[in-house]
């Protein structure tokens, strides 16, 4: 048997859930999503999963017809409904089906999507071993032309560098914005650590605000961690301890290289691996629990 997909109000089966070749989500990449993760039959953070997901239609003016509460509903029952204890859940909001048009007003009504499925995480030897990257040529979009804290369905500009990634033979490429500052990965934020002290770039830089960005901070204060937020250069990554992407379906993974130079000394460093381990136990707790 297939998944079943929530659609507009209903549960469906897999090969049931289509949209209208003039949705403008597929047309035009209009539209906003999330990745959720449930562990063990709890919704890590799904509160804040959804109040960005409502943030990001706000920043776009997509109206969603549903209320928090409801999509917080839905998103179990979609969960429950095929039977995953750990999983991942992708929820898409589009702008609905109009004409071949750009006008969102003549788009009638919102479509809202939620997919549960299984998750797919990096092989357990990059968290053993640790990542190798690149720097992608392709630059991060300007914040001024699409603010990173819309999370859209648009994701071509992430999807170029992931394919430099994949020419390279690695898992992921370093984005930088135009002015040359760090920004994030195709899929994960960024962090380095340098003399005890935990550095992400600002959201500014053109990185996602994300939830296990978030997640990693809280964790580092209550340890007692500097916690800075900086414009980051390139050559400050290479003169890091040690360096981490964090991202919903990646948790915390290493990284030990940057375009073939080692970060710090070409191997998993302790407070990494401490951060690892401290990242689990949270995702224990706190979130939203179910039962199947």
């Amino acid at each position: 048997m297939g998944l079943k997909i929530f659609m507009d109000g209903q549960l469906i089966e897999e090969d049931q859930a289509k949209v209208s070749v003039f949705d403008h989500g597929l047309l035009y990449g209009d539209g906003v999503f999330e990745g959720i993760r449930s562990y063990n039959c709890l919704v890590f953070r799904l509160g804040a999963h959804v109040d960005r997901l409502y943030r990001s239609a706000e920043g776009i003016r997509l109206e969603i017809p549903m209320t928090k509460e409801e999509m917080r509903m839905r998103t179990i029952e979609t969960l429950k409904a095929n039977n995953i204890a750990d999983g991942y859940v992708r929820t898409i909001i589009t702008r609905g089906v109009g004409d071949l048009g750009l006008d969102p007003l003549k788009c009638a009504k919102p479509s809202i999507i939620i997919i549960a499925h299984k998750i797919s995480l990096y092989p357990d030897e990059f968290y053993e071993k640790g990542l190798k990257i690149i720097t992608a040529k392709t630059r991060r979009n300007s914040s001024f032309a699409l603010p990173p804290t819309i999370k859209s369905l648009n994701y071509l500009n992430n999807i170029l560098a992931k394919i430099e990634a994949t020419d390279a033979g690695t898992e992921e490429a370093l984005m930088l914005n135009v002015e040359g500052y760090v920004s994030e990965c195709t899929g994960d934020n960024v962090f380095m650590i340098k003399n005890g002290k935990l550095i992400t770039p600002l959201i500014e830089s053109g990185a996602l605000e994300g939830i296990t960005r978030r997640a990693v901070m809280d964790i580092a204060e209550i340890k007692g961690m500097k916690v800075e937020e900086i414009m980051m250069r390139p050559e400050d990554i290479l003169s890091a301890d040690e360096l981490f992407l964090t991202g919903t379906a990646a948790q915390i993974v290493p990284v030990i290289e940057l375009d073939g130079n080692k970060i710090g000394r070409g191997n998993v460093g302790e407070m990494t691996k401490n951060l690892i381990e401290d990242f689990r136990v949270l995702t224990k707790t706190d979130g939203e629990k179910y039962a199947l």
